[in-house]
């Protein structure tokens, strides 16, 4: 049997679900937007891509992200 991940579509996640799996507040979701550090794509509203979040999470874990636009590594 095939993983659910490799025989269903793409989930996209918009802003507002995205400061909820997050812990944090929808603003803070718009930062890492504009920092570049969460890619977006806008399908009326802005929305990411679940493998995105996934890869976001992976690539950013042990910095600190306080400030989207000066990440630091964590001590």
């Amino acid at each position: 049997m095939k993983e659910v991940s490799q025989t269903t579509p793409d989930v996209l996640y918009t802003v507002k679900e995205v400061a909820e799996l997050l812990k944090t507040n929808i603003d803070y979701v718009h930062k890492l937007r504009k920092a570049g550090l969460l890619p977006f794509l806008k399908i009326g509203q802005y929305k990411v891509r679940k493998q995105s979040l996934e890869l976001f999470l992976e690539r950013y874990e042990g910095k600190d992200l306080t400030d989207p636009f000066d990440v630091k590594e964590l001590n």
